[in-house]
């Protein structure tokens, strides 16, 4: 019986591609990077210094966050939820089920995101500087601890190669959302078409 399900942002809870387009756009041209917006996106999931250093740039590493989280602020109403999010998170509630969101974007634009699409969890986890990113399971297991529920009654539901791996390390079982990004990813021993459906799982 699950009680805690965890959800990666985006491309799990929300469809954020055009909005990491035009930042990425932004950002590539403030600073001259010239690459191409379909090598950062094969990256999203892990935390952003982790895609920089895979893209192979190597100088102001900060600067490039901070004008990509700008120009993304900027086109935050191109942020849209997947169907059925709220239906869902409603449902788990019911159920007395908590829930809980860890995703490798900032505090500050995961904070906005959720209040303009008004989505309410019992937990957020966002990068820290005592915590490891996404492979790593440091912020899974940083909500487990806090929600203090037992592993074998967890699920992380993701939609990357990062979340799986992610899942994997803490011990916890993972759900592949198939209508997500699918990066490095194609499926798991639980997939979902929709988001409604983790809560066969419940």
């Amino acid at each position: 019986m699950i009680k805690l399900v965890i959800f990666d942002l985006d491309g799990v809870l929300i469809d954020s591609k055009i909005n990491m387009k035009f930042a990425w756009r932004s950002a590539n041209r403030k600073f001259k990077l010239k690459i191409p917006f379909k090598e950062y996106f094969k990256n999203v999931g892990m935390p952003y210094n982790k895609i920089l250093k895979n893209l192979k740039v190597k100088n102001n590493i900060e600067a490039i966050e901070k004008e990509y989280g700008r120009a993304s602020i900027i086109n935050i109403k191109k942020i849209k939820l997947y169907k059925d999010v709220k239906k869902t998170l409603k449902f788990l509630k019911k159920k007395q089920i908590k829930t809980a969101i860890v995703t490798s974007k900032s505090l500050r634009r995961t904070k906005k995101i959720l209040k303009l699409l008004n989505i309410k969890v019992d937990a957020l986890q966002c990068p820290s500087k005592k915590l490891r990113g996404k492979p790593y399971p440091d912020q899974i297991l940083k909500i487990i601890n806090k929600m203090k529920i037992s592993k074998k009654y967890c699920i992380y539901v993701g939609d990357t190669k990062y979340d799986a791996a992610a899942s994997k390390m803490s011990n916890i079982d993972f759900a592949f959302a198939m209508y997500g990004y699918k990066i490095g990813i194609n499926k798991s021993k639980i997939n979902i078409k929709n988001i409604f459906q983790i809560t066969k799982f419940i």
